[in-house]
């Protein structure tokens, strides 16, 4: 068994970029299974702070990094990404490949998402408005334009059909777009596709995977969003278009459960969400806006106010339960410095009556009452701890607490936002 994945518990944001930068000198390969790029994975080390969107977060070990068949990829951006860290003396186009497999997002796709959002009014799932919805709808639906097809001599003609299908699914909702604004943007778009197949290898990435794990290779799967915007296990239909749980890593890259070792399940010390949808433990007091300013809960990508809350248990178990995770990894747990006192969602009350178990669904926020948990805070500056034995007693607490409920060892704290500011538990 050489595979392990990491992904995300809550609703994205958890730091798994982080992570996966701290864990990869530890494997042969890093890959990304699903998602696009409204992902903002933030990197910090030597000085340095980088947003990655669609490579994977171990580009900088000089470890082989892929993207997967399930990942669905923005030309024009990741050219932009590509193209800045090339500049910065990466050694990217030796090291990442691409899989011909994954979707492409198209300039109409874009104006697709924004039109269906402007098209729900205050229905609106709330999304990046990257198209990444429509691109994997299109998947769904088997009209999908793939990263291979550039390849193929009649490339112009199978893109010139999937945008003449978009302008008339654009005209049915009276977004009809400008014809100079959109031949710019296919321009961009057609450039960005030229720089991918002249710079990067585009490969059948489940052979290329399978083959390097018979040969012994070991590798990370890095997920994207989190497990509560699972497209069937998530807060529907407030959710992604894509499987981020465990599951989505072997349909995401072609590779067999029997291979997968472990799961590393990435949370907060608290919990964030972003853009539209239910959230039972969001605080909307001083409390929440104050964990919302030291933790800079703002989109990595998007700029976007996250929303904040407590810990919620009952969903964490869900997760964990979901995807099978075997370790624990808590994040910006150096937030909740200073606090008297921290609360923990460990079950809802709902119509009155209390279940420690993920309902159905938790749209209807008034008949949903999360019932807390009250331990005390700590007062000490975590980001100066460099060993376990720097941590208070009270937030060792915590993390016994916290796994007392959850069932599943914490392995990893993050006590600061910086590489070196990960600290592995004895266990």
């Amino acid at each position: 068994m050489k595979v392990d994945i990491l992904l995300g518990l809550q609703w994205g944001d958890e730091g798994k970029g982080k992570v996966v930068d701290v864990l990869t000198p530890r494997y042969d390969m890093v890959a990304r299974f699903q998602g696009g790029p409204n992902a903002g994975h933030t990197l910090e080390f030597d000085g340095r702070k980088v947003v990655l969107r669609s490579i994977p977060s171990g580009v900088f070990q000089g470890n082989i990094n892929i993207v997967g068949n399930g990942v669905v990829l923005d030309p024009v951006l990741f050219a932009g990404e590509a193209r800045e860290l090339l500049e910065t003396g990466s050694d990217l186009k030796s090291i990442l490949k691409i899989s011909k497999k994954a979707h492409l997002i198209l300039p109409t796709h874009r104006l697709l998402d924004a039109a269906g959002e402007k098209a729900k009014g205050k229905d609106k799932i709330g999304t990046t408005g990257k198209g990444i919805g429509p691109t994997y709808t299109d998947k769904t639906s088997r009209n999908g334009l793939r990263l291979g097809d550039v390849l193929e001599p009649d490339f112009d003609k199978r893109f010139n059909a999937a945008v003449e299908r978009h302008l008339t699914m654009l005209a049915r909702l009276d977004a009809t777009p400008d014809k100079a604004v959109l031949d710019e943007l296919t321009a961009r778009w057609l450039e960005a596709v030229a720089f991918i197949r002249s710079n990067f290898e585009i490969i059948d990435s489940e052979h290329y995977v399978n083959k390097a794990l018979a040969a012994g290779k070991t590798m990370l799967c890095e997920g994207a969003q989190g497990t509560m915007l699972d497209v069937d296990f998530g807060s529907y239909p407030f959710v992604t278009s894509s499987n981020t749980i465990s599951a989505g890593a072997c349909t995401g890259l072609g590779i067999a459960p029997n291979k997968i070792n472990d799961v590393y399940g990435i949370f907060k010390a608290y919990c964030t969400r972003v853009g539209s949808g239910p959230f039972p433990t969001e605080l909307f007091d001083e409390t929440g806006a104050e964990i919302r300013r030291i933790g800079h809960e703002f989109g990595a990508v998007t700029g976007r106010e996250r929303r904040c809350g407590w810990i919620d248990l009952v969903a964490l178990r869900y997760a964990i339960m979901i995807n099978g995770v075997t370790k624990l990894i808590m994040m910006k747990s150096d937030v909740l410095d200073g606090f008297p006192t921290i609360k923990a969602c460990t079950a809802y009350e709902i119509d009155g009556v209390q279940t420690p178990d993920f309902p159905y669904s938790i749209d209807d926020t008034d008949r949903i009452r999360p019932i807390y948990t009250e331990l005390p805070g700590w007062t000490t500056d975590l980001t100066k701890a460099t060993s376990e034995a720097d941590f208070p007693k009270e937030f060792k607490d915590y993390i016994a607490f916290l796994e007392r409920e959850l069932g599943v060892p914490v392995c990893i704290v993050s006590v600061g936002p910086d590489r070196k500011q990960t600290i592995e538990l004895k266990k």
